[in-house]
């Protein structure tokens, strides 16, 4: 089973959201909070693989604030972003911070239980503008392992935003090879070490 906590201060949101995990087969909502602080306090026992977390959380420590804590605390752990509207600098910001994918709040429970699977399944929930944003990035400071012509090429199908099936008929192989291609991407690009990052002082560039 997935465990899921919501960090969320509007109340009938974070509701509504643990009401779909819960109701969800594989999923199990293990906590819900209105703030940052009264989730880190209960990480260890609530013991979370997914954070679905707030960015804006009045009077409180920020999502952005929230996701380092939690990923320094727990690495493991994956933080995925609530947020009302999809822009792409608030959402880098994010990824700086930790967050690994984002999700509109507006979206029905089978749009989020079907993004929470493909995240859990290969870890693409950028969207188009936040990929182009980590790909310059890294064009500017290579990573020691260097990206494949493959995994080029399936780098730059994400990048158009496009689905794991849609890459595969494209390029004439199965899902799981795009899958396998897509981790190593991660991998060598640093997106699941985020916070080592950030403690030796690298930022991202914002071009």
């Amino acid at each position: 089973m997935t465990r899921v906590i919501i960090i969320d201060d509007d109340t009938q949101t974070r509701l509504s959201i643990a009401q779909k995990i819960a109701k969800a087969q594989g999923f199990v909502c293990a906590g819900n909070y209105a703030d940052c602080e009264s989730a880190i306090k209960h990480l260890y026992s609530d013991k979370p693989d997914i954070v679905l977390m707030d960015l804006q959380i009045p009077g409180h420590m920020s999502g952005n604030e929230g996701t380092a804590i939690i990923k320094e605390k727990m690495p493991q752990v994956e933080v995925i972003v609530l947020t009302h509207y999809a822009d792409d600098d608030h959402l880098f910001e994010s990824f700086r911070c930790g967050a690994s994918g984002y999700l509109l709040k507006s979206a029905d429970k089978e749009t989020i239980m079907k993004r929470l699977r493909e995240f859990i399944d290969d870890g693409t929930t950028m969207s188009m503008g936040v990929a182009r944003k980590v790909i310059e990035f890294f064009r500017t400071k290579q990573p020691a392992d260097p990206l494949t012509s493959r995994e080029q090429e399936v780098l730059a199908h994400l990048m158009q935003g496009q689905a794991n099936d849609e890459i595969a008929a494209q390029l004439h192989v199965e899902i799981s090879t795009i899958k396998f291609h897509n981790k190593n991407i991660f991998r060598k690009m640093h997106v699941s070490n985020r916070i080592e990052l950030m403690r030796h002082g690298q930022t991202f560039s914002r071009h």
